[in-house]
């Protein structure tokens, strides 16, 4: 193992941003794998979209209840809350390295779906905050696990399959600022059509998705697996880097809603212009967040051309200039404001999955799954802090 100048730490004479094993592997990749990808990109998707539900049905539920706005916001904590609880477990039981992928995305979605539709029939607040712990204990199962998969179809242009599967996820989570514009939709339509959407993507995997040619070797249960991954040199590397790109990552998704709303009444108030609709606000929310899926892709692809290392660089320095900027643009014109979040939102999650993509390149074979999970598990640990 060596230090290369320009990309870091490498494995066996390789770079952590290049492709192990590289093209001679891939002379005549199989034609099917894009078509696997667009599969396994539409079931995350539709899997992860009922992360937000109850973001997208939050007024109902605060109107039936009587809650508060920090009694809302555990609503979606609890998910998050879940899904570490569901990684770490993961992580340390190997699942995703003992369990066939295919298998446990698809039973993993399924439960996830149906731990989302019983929050229709719920009675009590109680109630709804654990069916949302395991709304998100069971999406543990659906994330880590595609970005494995689509490691197992692509060694070449690895770092854009990963990235559009993240970039389906990104769009995704920004369904639900979508969904509020319509306010006329019922709780149930909003819950069930989530539910379903995560169900149907379970059962497309489970019916349609088969391993690709790069399989990883499979492992017994080990608890020594976690400890081995841990002391890796390479994948700790690529996991302080996730770490870092989750601090901010949340945190802006968050947070851009709220201080786009806030600028806008700052600005209404200094200059006795109009309010902003909150409609607008929304909607520029979702594209905010939802441009980071187009980052997603575009950030796979240059990496795969330039090296990991080097584009997650630019990207993380990016999205850091966006943040001291963008509180200088507060109460300012919204179409001076909206490009510059714009180009935020795009940079802040394109990192994203190529420090995935590096932990399948260097990460111990037998461990990949794993130390995906891990990765995963920490870093969504991290965003309850920020």
């Amino acid at each position: 193992m060596v230090r290369d100048e320009k990309d870091g730490v490498t494995l066996n004479g390789h770079r952590a941003g290049d492709n192990i094993g590289g093209d001679a592997g891939d002379r005549a990749p199989d034609p099917r794998r894009w078509r696997v990808l667009a599969l396994v990109s539409l079931a995350v998707l539709l899997g992860m979209s009922v992360w937000f539900t109850a973001s997208a049905v939050a007024p109902v539920l605060e109107s039936r209840w009587d809650l508060s706005s920090s009694q809302v916001a555990w609503l979606t904590t609890l998910v998050q809350l879940g899904f570490v609880a569901g990684t770490i477990i993961a992580a340390v039981l190997n699942l995703a390295d003992v369990i066939p992928s295919r298998v446990y995305f698809s039973i993993s979605a399924v439960l996830a779906a149906a731990a989302n539709a019983l929050l229709v029939g719920v009675s009590a607040y109680e109630g709804a905050l654990l069916l949302r712990f395991f709304t998100g204990f069971f999406l543990a199962g659906v994330y880590p696990p595609a970005m494995k998969m689509m490691a197992t179809w692509f060694r070449s242009a690895r770092g854009l399959a990963i990235g559009t599967v993240v970039g389906a996820l990104t769009v995704g989570k920004a369904t639900p600022y979508l969904l509020k514009l319509f306010d006329a939709a019922p709780l149930s339509a909003v819950v069930w059509g989530a539910s379903g959407g995560a169900a149907f993507g379970g059962l497309l995997i489970a019916i349609a998705y088969r391993e690709g040619p790069h399989q990883f070797r499979r492992t017994p249960f080990s608890w020594g697996l976690v400890a081995e991954v841990v002391r890796h040199r390479p994948t700790r590397l690529a996991t302080y880097g996730y770490l870092g790109h989750m601090w901010e990552l949340y945190a802006m998704w968050t947070w851009v809603p709220a201080f786009l709303s806030a600028s806008a009444v700052a600005r209404a108030a200094r200059t006795g212009a109009a309010a902003l609709p909150s409609s607008s606000v929304d909607l520029a929310t979702f594209f905010t967040i939802a441009i980071g899926g187009i980052g997603c892709v575009w950030g796979g692809w240059m990496a795969d051309r330039v090296g990991r290392g080097r584009f997650v660089n630019l990207a993380m320095a990016v999205s850091g200039g966006c943040t001291v900027l963008v509180g200088f643009l507060f109460g300012q014109s919204f179409w001076i404001l909206l490009p510059l979040v714009l180009v935020w939102g795009l940079f802040v999650v394109a990192d994203s999955a190529q420090f995935s993509a590096m932990v399948t390149e260097v990460a111990p074979q037998q461990g990949v799954g794993t130390a995906l999970t891990l990765q995963t598990s920490v870093g969504f640990l991290l965003t309850m802090v920020t």
